[in-house]
């Protein structure tokens, strides 16, 4: 036999025996799934900290950045090393302040509604009451049967309280160690990855030129600049996406502060700061957002009073339609190119893969997977020669649509 195929024969015989192989590596990794998910679970743990810090130094490198160039350009020659340093100092200390700001003005708030909250619910139930034996004046029958329900429904209530409420609170008490163990290993994390973000923060730039040389050292240099392309489109999508999410949340919770302060003078409208902040936090998730900050902030504002759960529900309907349609198209423009059933499909994808993480991260990530996948159709569209179908792909509504019909 000639040499090219023995050559051949090896390469199949190579190839048959890693398909062999994979095929009995997937078989065994599937039997121990389990014991695979509590190793990931544990790697997981372990490197929470790195987790922390390199969220949080991602989340702060663009201000770095922008901030660096500034410095450079304010500090004397025999300064300039230190630009970095202080850049990372400035903008932490700005962080921690923005941080601190919102929980001094949340946290009162939330005590004072916490107060309001118990002081008004038996109010309520007991203005209820009189509402409606007042609605059925004159029908002794029904007063009976109302005034027998509030009677059963305090009744139940304390029974509630002896046979479920006070046994859990005992349980919570027992496991008080537990949680108190449990928020000492977060905070520990966190003060962990501060740490490890301020190292990644310092070090970026080393850090990226070192990645750029075992990229150039492992591939040829026309694949290593096309995965460094990659990469930056990947961190211009999600800086865009994240960086354009949080101006609109500020913006979208700033014009609910205004609101909410112009009808405390009008209408006595209460927790206005606690409400505009639960608005523009959740703002940042994308598609439910909106909703998942409004139904607690209605709730808040329902004690005080119904007609003003109802205005702010109105108001917070017109405030999404600005922001769906017109806020927030217009910053984050061409940050994920994503139709609206993509977002609804990445977020729902996601969100049962990764949870909460899931929704945050979902439409950046699927909107870079898309990305690639749109550019894979390309390549092979043109490398058929049949590149024409986009064209027409994209001409085709035009040509269907009829004549004087909008």
């Amino acid at each position: 036999m000639k040499k090219e195929d023995w050559i051949k024969i090896f390469y199949q015989s190579l190839t048959g025996f890693m398909s062999l192989a994979l095929a009995i590596l997937l078989f065994f990794a599937i039997q121990r799934m389990g014991q695979i998910k509590e190793s990931f679970h544990w790697l997981m743990g372990v490197l929470t900290p790195f987790v922390y810090g390199g969220v949080l130094a991602y989340l702060l490198k663009t201000p770095c950045n922008f901030l660096e160039k500034r410095m450079e350009a304010i500090l004397p020659q025999k300064h300039k090393k230190r630009a970095d340093a202080l850049t990372v100092l400035l903008v932490l200390l700005l962080a921690f302040f923005i941080i601190y700001l919102l929980l001094s003005m949340v946290i009162p708030e939330m005590v004072n509604s916490i107060g309001i909250l118990v002081n008004a619910v038996p109010q309520r139930i007991d203005e209820f009451a009189v509402w409606v034996n007042g609605m059925l004046d004159g029908n002794e029958v029904a007063q009976k049967y109302v005034t027998t329900g509030i009677a059963s429904m305090e009744e139940r209530l304390q029974e509630w309280a002896k046979t479920d409420l006070l046994p859990t609170m005992q349980g919570m008490m027992g496991g008080f160690t537990d949680a108190v163990g449990s928020v000492f290993g977060v905070v520990m994390n966190l003060i962990i990855g501060v740490i490890i973000c301020i190292y990644l923060l310092l070090g970026r730039k080393t850090f990226a030129r070192q990645a750029k040389i075992v990229l150039y050292a492992v591939f040829k240099s026309s694949r290593a600049e096309k995965i460094l392309n990659e990469f930056a489109f990947i961190d211009k999508t999600f800086v865009g996406f994240f960086g354009g999410k949080i101006l609109d949340s500020a913006i979208v919770g700033l014009i609910c502060y205004v609101f909410c302060l112009i009808m405390s003078v009008l209408m006595d409208f209460p927790n206005a700061v606690l409400v505009s902040v639960i608005v523009g936090i959740t703002n940042v998730i994308p598609y439910f957002g909106p909703y998942i900050g409004a139904i607690p902030s209605a709730l808040l504002i329902l004690i005080s009073s119904p007609v003003n759960c109802v205005v702010f529900i109105v108001f917070i309907i017109i405030l999404q339609q600005f922001d769906g349609n017109i806020l927030g198209p217009r910053l984050l423009a061409d940050s994920v190119g994503l139709t609206g059933f993509w977002v609804l499909f990445s977020i729902t994808l996601f969100q049962g893969l990764f949870g909460f993480a899931g929704i945050l991260v979902g439409v950046p990530v699927f909107a870079v997977i898309y990305d690639l996948v749109k550019r894979m159709v390309i390549i092979g569209l043109e490398k058929h020669g049949k590149l024409e179908l986009l064209h027409t792909a994209a001409e085709k509504p035009a040509v269907q649509e009829e004549p004087g019909k909008i």
